[in-house]
């Protein structure tokens, strides 16, 4: 399988060599969605890689599609404006119908349609995701959902989007994770569906949503009504996994810059690379990359292997958001003050690779799921 993955981050690179730094430099500044890059990324089928053959896809593992993604951020890019494309559709690909399978993942595969907006995360709920407040009810063939959501990253360059609602109000259900349900939302008819973009620190294209008696026709609704929660979990362990990856890629990134500067940079007639102060600091985040790096890969490992491996992916995503974060302090610390100009590209992944201690999940949730189900102690909420 090396040689495998050896030809696949060939592939990705090259790619990948076709937007510089200047690229991702210009559309950070602009405020812009990647949309050249995505495209190129979903013509060469990378973002596809999870879509069964039967379906358009490669029909490929985990392990491969984390690959493809770290490499795009070890060249300097940033795989988040994309990546969702390939973990949202597994709720559609384990638990839609054949109808729904067959009708919407070729044309995702092909780069017809894009699947890359998620709307779970509300103003008043965040990680408590049981107690949203979106609502949505029965009316004959259609459902009629209002509510709020935000932090529904890249709603405006995708076609359609998952969107999990409540059918089922929280006093009539037995547990407080049933009776919510999950549904495939049309973005280009979608009357009574407002989006307002949220300014954020990095270029990441997120909105807020506002749903006014959204009408979503019954055959949207994906699996059995108000088992939606399950169906979302399901593809959390992909997220944490690719995710991994990713700051896996930041953070040899950083790496790279650091030492390649350190080398460069001539201060009292000596490389600054010469001077302990400046090696230690790479080298540790070079060691916890390198073990966050191993982490990801068993957790790839298993999953691919459909085992469990709800642990091992959330240690991943932890292990990679804290080392990539590490490297990024180094890298910057490295420059000095040149870690802060823009042309340098630090400060802009720098700001990139920090999103990944809150997002998807932060790390003290990570923290907290750990102490429960590894080390057996009392929930703590």
């Amino acid at each position: 399988m090396s040689e495998i993955h050896g030809e696949l981050r060939d592939a990705v690179r090259d790619l990948c060599q076709r937007f510089p730094d200047e690229y991702w430099r210009k559309t950070d500044r602009e405020r812009r969605y990647p949309e050249e890059f995505v495209k190129a990324l979903t013509e060469a089928g990378w973002l596809a890689a999870l879509i069964p053959e039967q379906y358009g896809g490669s029909g490929l593992g985990v392990t491969e599609a984390s690959i493809v993604l770290e490499e795009v951020n070890r060249c300097g890019g940033n795989a988040g404006a994309c990546h969702a494309q390939m973990y949202i559709m597994g709720t559609l690909l384990r638990h839609g119908s054949e109808a729904q399978k067959d009708h919407y993942l070729p044309r995702i595969a092909s780069g017809e349609l894009r699947l890359q907006a998620f709307g779970v995360t509300e103003p008043t709920t965040g990680s408590d995701t049981t107690k949203l407040k979106t609502t949505a009810v029965r009316r004959g063939d259609r459902y009629i959902i209002n509510g709020q959501k935000v932090f529904t990253s890249r709603a405006m360059q995708s076609d359609i989007m998952l969107l999990l609602a409540r059918t089922t109000p929280m006093d009539q259900v037995k547990k407080k994770s049933d009776g919510l349900s999950v549904f495939l939302v049309d973005l280009h008819n979608a009357k009574g569906l407002t989006i307002t973009p949220i300014e954020t620190m990095m270029n990441h294209s997120t909105n807020q949503l506002f749903l006014d008696d959204l009408e979503v026709p019954a055959e949207n609704l994906i699996g059995e009504e108000g088992r939606g929660f399950r169906y979302i979990l399901d593809g959390m362990n992909a997220e944490r996994i690719l995710i991994a990856a990713e700051c896996v890629g930041d953070g040899y990134w950083f790496i790279d810059r650091a030492t390649s500067y350190a080398k460069e940079r001539v201060i009292f007639d000596r490389p600054i690379g010469q001077n302990q102060g400046i090696q230690f600091p790479i080298a540790r985040a070079y060691v916890n990359i390198e073990a966050a790096n191993l982490m990801r890969f068993r957790a790839a490992e298993l999953f691919d292997a459909r085992q469990p491996c709800g642990a091992e992916a959330n240690m991943a995503k932890l292990l990679g958001a804290d080392a990539s974060w590490e490297a990024a302090n180094a890298a910057l610390q490295t420059h000095g003050g040149y870690g802060f100009a823009a042309e340098y590209d630090i400060e802009r992944k720098f700001r990139e690779t920090r999103l990944y201690q809150v997002a998807p999940i932060s790390t003290n949730l990570i923290l907290s799921y750990v102490a429960e189900h590894v080390l057996g102690l009392p929930r703590s909420y």
